[in-house]
Parts: structure tokens; C-alpha cells; sequence
């Protein structure tokens, strides 16, 4: 695959992963409303996409892709387990 195809393919993964870690809103809304979830899951997606942000950033450059699609994980990760307890 040639570099464009691969960055494409990037950008795409992170539009799924955001997708997948909006998800959480629902879930942050049960925990508001009193039917709690496990904190388990949302504090192990926090940790993995904690590390994967910050190896996109510490790369020589920079990568955008892995940062852009982790960072909504952490918020509505962290959200999602301050509501869970």
C-alpha cells in the first residue's frame, strides 16, 4: 500500500474509534440515571487510550490519527467511570 492509502486508512480508524468511544455517552446517562455500569471497562479503555495517545505524541512526528481518535476514549472514558461510582 502506498503511504496515501495508509494515511486514509489512518484517518479512518480514528473516525471508528471515536465512534466506538462516543458510545459511552449512552452509558454515562444510565450512570446518571442510577443504573450504574462496571467501571472496569471504562477505566481500561482510560489506560489504553491514555498510552496510545501518548505515543502518538511522542513520535518524531507527530501522529495525528492515533492522538485525534484516543483522546475522546480518555474523556468519555474518565466520564464514564466518575459516573459509574
Amino acid at each position: 500500500m502506498n503511504q496515501t492509502a495508509i494515511q486514509w486508512v489512518g484517518w479512518a480508524a480514528s473516525v471508528a474509534a471515536v465512534i466506538m468511544f462516543v458510545s459511552y455517552i449512552d452509558q454515562i446517562i444510565l450512570n446518571l440515571d442510577g443504573q450504574k455500569g462496571s467501571v472496569i471497562q471504562p477505566a481500561a479503555t482510560v489506560l489504553n487510550c491514555t498510552l496510545w495517545f501518548i505515543y502518538g505524541a511522542g513520535k518524531t512526528r507527530k501522529d495525528w490519527p492515533i492522538m485525534v481518535a484516543n483522546f475522546p476514549g480518555i474523556v468519555l472514558g474518565i466520564a464514564a467511570v466518575v459516573t459509574a461510582w
